[in-house]
């Protein structure tokens, strides 16, 4: 049984209230500007995916640990990865640079986090999945107009039905816009007359650039940097949107992490303690919120802005994060997998990817070995699973 907006929908209850919703959908896409030909002809084989209304109150970013979250994202592979897709572009980049005032390792960075770079699209039909969300769960009016802009895109051109596959909440492409950015913010930068997400890196990475010009991106300035602070540093003046003025936070003894004072002037900035005073802390400017207002998660921006800096040759945090249980690279999380299933648990192919199958195998051997059952792939997991291979 699924909950959905608050009830429990009996078997079969799905199917009849999408039918009784889409036909009163009809009448509001022909106001949003679709046509009563386009809407008939693209939803009539339509039917639910109720398991994207689940996916609402689960969002990676915001249920999982800012450590494990970091650990899978920013890794040594996808930072080689990165560095290969500057070289392999450089000539387009340097392009989109010149036009938007973007730098290349921050485009490839979002390029990187939000596909792969395009190895992960999603697999999830956009017209399935919207017009579901826009029937069943919360902020239906959010994701009806999202639907109805979808129709739009197909209604104009700009892509087939079948190659809009993305995520579960709609967002597609190579930088997996959502369909109304599209509308807002894609660019035609390769010169064929169309803007594609979907099979054009160059208008792709060109219209990630435009995103973030239009968010305020400054090429004059950091997304941040790591600082320290000083003993019993009131942590209250903390926040991304508490911003004071360069000055000022040197004046409080924060300082870099090798110890050098901060840059001087008065840049406004806010600081960032994305695990509480324990873990790293960071001042981050208005272009850390110009990636934020990408996808609205701080630490989802924040894996941009490392992401970038280690392509650009920077290194990892200095301070450690609050935990004695760190988490794993996609290359750790996929040895984790194998080795389980070496012990015999049928949980697919080691992708990296955690899902439900691996937590339950997780759990079951964490349980044999004495561990916390949780499901969670960490640091000790890995090493238990690998000392038990060896006996």
């Amino acid at each position: 049984m699924l909950a959905v907006a608050g009830l429990a929908l009996p078997a079969g209850a799905s199917d009849a209230g999408f039918s009784s919703c889409m036909k009163t959908l009809r009448g509001e896409a022909a106001s949003a500007g679709v046509s009563p030909e386009t809407f008939d002809r693209h939803t009539a084989e339509l039917m639910p995916d109720m398991a994207v209304v689940g996916f609402l109150d689960a969002q990676p970013e915001f249920v999982t640990p800012i450590w494990d979250y970091m650990a899978g994202l920013v890794d040594a592979e996808r930072v080689a990865d990165g560095r290969e897709m500057l070289a392999q572009w450089a000539d387009v980049l340097a392009r989109v640079e010149a036009q938007y005032a973007v730098d290349p390792a921050t485009v490839v960075a979002v390029w990187g986090v939000e596909s792969n770079f395009g190895r992960n699209f999603g697999s999830r039909p956009l017209l399935t999945s919207l017009s579901t969300l826009s029937c069943f769960g919360r902020r239906q009016a959010f994701f009806r107009g999202e639907f109805f802009t979808t129709l739009k895109i197909i209604q104009e051109g700009h892509a087939a039905p079948e190659r809009l596959t993305g995520s579960w909440a709609g967002a597609f492409g190579h930088t997996q816009f959502m369909p109304s950015t599209f509308m807002r913010l894609a660019v035609d930068f390769d010169g064929d007359g169309r803007r594609d997400l979907v099979d054009s890196v160059p208008d792709a990475l060109a219209s990630t650039a435009n995103f973030l010009k239009r968010a305020g991106w400054r090429a004059d300035l950091p997304w941040g940097f790591e600082v320290v602070l000083p003993d019993r540093f009131d942590i209250s003046v903390a926040g991304r949107r508490n911003k004071q003025p360069m000055a000022d936070w040197a004046a409080r003894g924060i300082r870099l992490t090798d110890g050098g004072a901060l840059p001087a002037g008065s840049t406004p900035a806010g600081l960032l303690l994305p695990a509480g005073s324990g873990g790293p802390a960071f001042l981050v400017t208005r272009n850390f919120d110009a990636l934020y207002s990408y996808n609205a998660a701080e630490s989802y921006a924040l894996a941009i802005a490392h992401l970038a800096d280690r392509l650009r040759g920077g290194e990892a945090f200095r301070t450690p994060w609050p935990t004695d249980d760190a988490g794993l690279s996609r290359a750790e999380r996929r040895e984790v997998q194998r080795l389980l299933i070496a012990r015999g648990h049928d949980i697919g192919e080691p992708d990296g990817m955690i899902g439900a199958r691996t937590r339950e195998a997780l759990k079951q051997v964490q349980a044999e070995l004495g561990l916390k059952t949780d499901g969670r792939a960490g640091q000790r997991i890995l090493q238990a699973l690998r000392e038990a291979a060896l006996n």
